[in-house]
């Protein structure tokens, strides 16, 4: 698909981008017979960006990392599923640091040039010579057409890669844009569960590829929620390798167009990972209008979109609405409830404080039926809107979070 911004989107695609070489191995740090390790690799020159978790537990890899984005420009991205290593205290962040050892020695590069990431089980030590033992063959098969492979290698409960594919037409050409990223349960905003990689070939300064992050993580990664829990671990990488020669600076209408593309595989990413919630039946937006604020448009927002008894309900296509009522009504913003109205996609269930006078319950039922739909929430008290993007609450859920260390 393509817009006015010059944004043709390839939702599932996986397009090499010009400087950014991939390659995944299976080391056999949690998972057998698959790969679990993935290394990426930037060119000389490359700019990068993060976001990591706000959590103040943030895993050791995430600690690393942080140190070592601030100080030498990036040239290697290492990852592994399977194992988060957090909670590992002082030994944990030497595993961390010992991992990207493991590549620079290689590679030849400093280790702070190597960020390091992990995925997995929660406070159990991660093992070295895995890593060790796979770093030949990683550098070795590193291939700019290893997307696919590598959005398989960072999944953990997830059921299929996340990626997708972007092109995006600025004023001295094209260039390219690729996105993956992994996640399922665990997954609430402060960049939930989750970890995901978009790189692009433009060549853009740092300072403003970290304030397109920042934009696009807003509407997306940090606008979705599966179970309400925030992960330790959650990172979000912007590279851009310069490769395709063409400049973006800030302020023009090439960096507007590259950041709609950066958007648009962000917003893309994000929705997959809730699609692919952990027993997830449902995609639902719950998106809240005539707020005095936005702060307060998404207090009642979330609060619907966390509501055990609304997510069960979507899971049995129940109507209920009595449920989404009630969880609006407990969000803690201050409301009048004549002036609220309630939606299911078209289908007014709630007006003037109560049921709506002309609605049905089989109108209700064939929203409820679609796996993906809206949840309207117009407040009437203000301009302010916010919007995020949820699922239902299955069995599957309670069974895949019961037996995750089994």
């Amino acid at each position: 698909m393509s817009d006015m911004t010059g944004v043709a989107l390839q939702g599932g695609a996986a397009l090499p981008v010009p400087g950014i070489r991939l390659a995944s191995a299976a080391a056999g740090i949690r998972y057998s017979e698959r790969d679990d390790v993935c290394l990426i690799e930037l060119p000389a020159g490359a700019t990068v960006a993060a976001v990591f978790t706000r959590n103040l537990f943030c895993a050791a890899p995430v600690v690393v990392a942080r140190e070592h984005l601030a100080k030498d420009p990036v040239r290697y991205l290492l990852i592994n599923s399977g194992n988060a290593n957090a909670g590992t205290g002082d030994e944990g962040l030497r595993a961390a640091r010992e991992t990207c050892r493991a590549v620079a020695a290689m590679a030849g590069c400093p280790m702070s040039q190597v960020l390091p990431f992990s995925t997995g089980v929660i406070g159990e030590d991660l093992p070295i010579v895995p890593f060790q033992r796979v770093m030949p063959g990683l550098l070795n098969g590193l291939d700019e057409d290893a997307w696919e492979a590598a959005a398989r290698a960072i999944m953990t409960t997830d059921t299929r890669p996340k990626r997708c594919s972007c092109t995006v037409q600025l004023s001295a050409g094209q260039v390219s844009l690729t996105g993956m990223a992994k996640g399922s349960g665990m997954i609430r905003p402060d960049m939930a569960t989750m970890l995901a990689y978009v790189a692009t070939d433009a060549r853009v300064p740092a300072s403003l590829l970290q304030e397109m992050l920042e934009q696009a993580v807003a509407p997306s990664f940090n606008s979705i929620t599966v179970d309400g829990d925030t992960s330790t671990n959650d990172a979000c990488v912007l590279m851009a390798s310069g490769a395709s020669g063409i400049d973006v600076e800030a302020g023009g209408t090439d960096a507007q167009r590259l950041q709609a593309g950066i958007e648009a595989v962000c917003m893309y990413l994000a929705r997959e990972i809730v699609r692919d919630g952990e027993g997830a039946t449902k995609l639902v937006d719950v998106c809240v209008r005539g707020a005095r604020s936005v702060e307060d448009a998404r207090a009642v927002a979330y609060t619907i979109a966390h509501s055990p008894l609304v997510k069960t309900a979507l899971y049995a296509s129940d109507p209920n609405w009595g449920r989404i009522l009630a969880a609006v009504g407990r969000a803690g913003v201050g409301m009048d409830l004549q002036r609220i109205r309630i939606h299911l996609d078209d289908v007014c269930i709630v007006s003037n404080g109560g049921r709506d006078p002309g609605y049905r319950e089989e109108d209700g039922q064939r929203v409820m039926d679609q796996d993906a739909f809206g949840i309207h929430v117009d407040l009437g008290e203000g301009g302010a809107e916010a919007c995020v993007v949820t699922c239902d609450l299955s069995y599957d859920y309670v069974k895949i979070n019961a037996e995750y260390r089994s």
